[in-house]
């Protein structure tokens, strides 16, 4: 016999029209008694009508990422690999458009295919400028697209949530680390990604902030865009130690950080300065366990793309909002005592 709303606001202790108002996603009910309303219909085995008509037919989910062949992407896909693998027994299908770049051109093209294909939520590492904001907000607010961002954030839009580190934090977790090595003293080279890279400027902000606030003698030597590439990383250690002196640490917020190594081989430095890198890679943990570094801070990449797929199949399946609006990783400190 087929299970009634009545029957699901009895074992709740709600009225039918509570029941009705979640199961149906109209109206405004506490989260709380959502959630219990969700729980009971699943465990009574409740089929709402919605979900026979659909019987079948699959939800898409679609997941847009950037810098697509960068190291650290490597836990980021693979944990958005796992969820989908997962979500499927949901009657969920993800669809992935990986891009290289971070052109906004080219992640838009990215949107709009998954859009074309039906998608009904969207995950993705945004590129931070007025044309991917435009177009979130648009397909937010007039097609009532879920959206969650994770890795990197856009503000001013009408996304569910962001999952991923507190960038900002996590440059002032270096400047604290920096500080314990340096004593406070000396001068320090900051190596971005991309100067348009909201990601990348947070941890610098955070870095020279909470720098100036606990080490007012530790002075920037410069802030040096790589384009994540590892020659480029070289060239600028080079050349900075050359023609800087004083310079006694580095730190590197983005890819390419295998030139860090390369460029102290090939000064042949007596003693090279302390360095602090990002996100535990094959490559990067090589660079820690032959002390070419101290200090690397991890993001927890795999949480970061695992997570998002499902707090949109939650939203979709049963309403439920994330808990929070940033949703963020742990900033994990790693040494070669401690890969």
């Amino acid at each position: 016999m087929a299970v009634t709303i009545q029957q699901i606001a009895d074992a709740a202790g709600v009225s039918r029209g509570t029941v009705d108002r979640a199961l149906n996603h109209r109206g405004r009910i506490a989260p709380e008694v959502a959630d219990r309303i969700y729980r009971i219909a699943e465990e009574m085995g409740y089929v709402h009508r919605a979900r026979k008509k659909n019987a079948g037919r699959k939800r898409k989910i679609g997941v847009v990422t950037q810098l697509c062949k960068s190291s650290f992407m490597l836990e980021i896909n693979r944990g958005i690999r796992e969820a989908g693998e997962e979500l499927k027994h949901r009657g969920i299908e993800l669809l992935i458009e990986e891009r290289e770049s971070v052109d906004e051109n080219e992640q838009l093209d990215a949107i709009d295919r998954l859009v074309e294909q039906g998608i009904c939520a969207l995950a993705v590492m945004p590129v931070d400028c007025e044309l991917i904001r435009t177009r979130l907000n648009s397909l937010a607010v007039e097609k009532n697209l879920p959206i969650v961002t994770f890795n990197s954030d856009i503000v001013g839009t009408k996304r569910l949530c962001f999952v991923g580190m507190d960038n900002h934090r996590s440059g002032q977790t270096a400047a604290g680390l920096l500080r314990m090595l340096t004593g406070g003293e000396g001068k320090v080279l900051i190596i971005t990604g991309h100067f348009s890279s909201a990601l990348n400027n947070q941890r610098v902000d955070g870095f020279v902030e909470e720098a100036k606030r606990i080490c007012p003698n530790l002075q920037i030597a410069g802030v040096q865009a790589s384009f994540n590439d590892t020659r480029e990383v070289e060239k600028i250690i080079e050349n900075a130690l050359l023609n800087i002196s004083g310079i006694n640490a580095v730190f590197s917020v983005s890819g390419g950080q295998g030139g860090i190594g390369q460029a102290f081989e090939k000064l042949r430095l007596e003693k090279r300065p302390f360095v602090v890198i990002y996100d535990q890679t094959p490559k990067n943990e090589k660079i820690i366990e032959s002390e070419l570094a101290d200090f690397l801070i991890d993001q927890n990449g795999f949480e970061q793309g695992y997570r998002p797929p499902f707090l949109l199949a939650n939203y979709l399946m049963k309403g439920q909002l994330p808990e929070t609006e940033f949703m963020y990783t742990d900033i994990v400190i790693k040494t070669k005592y401690n890969l």
